[in-house]
């Protein structure tokens, strides 16, 4: 299974000011990897609370993490009619491994970044406590939800619902029946139980310990890294991607 970063954005009811900000849904490909960077950079980095608390700045390694699930393509971003990239949800596919699968080297072991190597690690912990094939015996791809961030300034208009239904309506096309987000954010899984998806698994941060000291101290109402997930109950479990 690959690691997730918290998934974050606002999903509020549309409204009538949607009307007055003209936007498309469409396809992320590696030529957006630099415009998603861009907004990242403003809207998502800075304020998501493990990086916050560890005062992350500027990771190379992070960016280049986060833009590894662009080639699944199975992304999407939101466009103003203006072209501005006011919105995005990052996604990424997880297929089962077959029971004769060497075992992949762990994501924090070649991370230079000290302070993101912490990050990866706490990943790399959850991973081997928590399989989600394993909850769902009868499924072979399931797809993971990674980031979800909207423009501030556009927040509010159901933007991050729009980006969440494209992403579903790709579920279903490509008979995927479920949904994971890993959510290191308290907002970030608020948002996505309003979205219909529910908690399977949390680690709570005062529990996370390496040499017996906590890791993590972000920020209340920041307490927990939870695993959500989604079914669609009209998805044959055996997807033929």
């Amino acid at each position: 299974m690959d690691n997730v970063l918290n998934v974050t954005g606002v999903a509020q009811p549309k409204s009538a000011a949607s009307a007055a900000c003209p936007y498309v849904v469409e396809p992320i490909t590696e030529k957006d990897n630099e415009a998603i960077l861009s907004m990242l950079r403003r809207f998502f980095f800075k304020d998501e609370p493990l990086n916050n608390f560890l005062n992350l700045g500027d990771c190379k390694e992070l960016e280049e993490y986060t833009l590894k699930c662009v080639k699944d393509n199975c992304s999407f971003k939101a466009v103003h009619n203006n072209g501005d990239l006011i919105g995005i949800f990052l996604n990424g596919l997880l297929k089962r491994p077959s029971p004769d699968a060497v075992p992949t080297e762990k994501a924090s072991d070649s991370c230079q970044h000290q302070k993101f190597k912490k990050i990866l690690s706490l990943f790399d912990r959850i991973e081997e406590k928590f399989n989600i094939f394993d909850l769902y015996p009868d499924t072979d791809v399931i797809l993971d939800g990674k980031i979800l961030s909207v423009n501030s300034d556009y927040r509010g208009l159901g933007i991050a619902g729009r980006l969440t239904e494209r992403t579903l309506d790709y579920m279903k096309e490509h008979n995927i029946p479920l949904m994971h987000v890993l959510c290191s954010s308290h907002y970030s899984a608020r948002v996505m139980e309003k979205l219909g998806f529910h908690e399977v698994y949390r680690l709570n941060y005062s529990d996370y310990k390496v040499n017996d000291e906590v890791v993590f101290t972000p920020a209340e109402p920041h307490v927990a890294a939870r695993i959500l997930v989604k079914e669609l109950a009209e998805v044959n479990p055996k997807s033929t991607l």
